[in-house]
């Protein structure tokens, strides 16, 4: 639909061609309109425009695969699926470390 960075000015309302309903609960409807007009956007056009940002899951692994590329590329560094593993375990525990404090 619409790259990153948004175009400027683009009126989002113009660009939809389909509407559909959407039942979220009611505090995240009102978090999403509060977000939404301090934008200066219609819950709709933010909405739009978040989804033109998120990847897919295909997306994400299409792009994780290049990063791999480049990173072998540059420093030879090929790590096995147990090794990247071991690594995100290792980095999941840092995380969780570090955010308790």
């Amino acid at each position: 639909m619409f790259a990153y960075p948004y175009p400027v000015g683009a009126n989002w309302e113009e660009t939809a061609v389909a509407d559909a309903n959407v039942r979220i609960p009611a505090e995240a409807r009102d978090r999403l309109a509060e977000v939404a007009a301090a934008e200066g956007l219609s819950s709709r056009a933010y909405l739009a425009r978040l989804a033109s940002t998120l990847l897919t899951p295909a997306e994400r692994a299409e792009r994780a695969e290049r990063a791999r590329a480049v990173l072998r590329e540059w420093s030879g560094y090929d790590p096995t699926e147990e090794e990247a593993a071991q690594a995100d375990a290792e980095l999941d525990r840092r995380l969780a470390r570090a955010l308790v404090r």
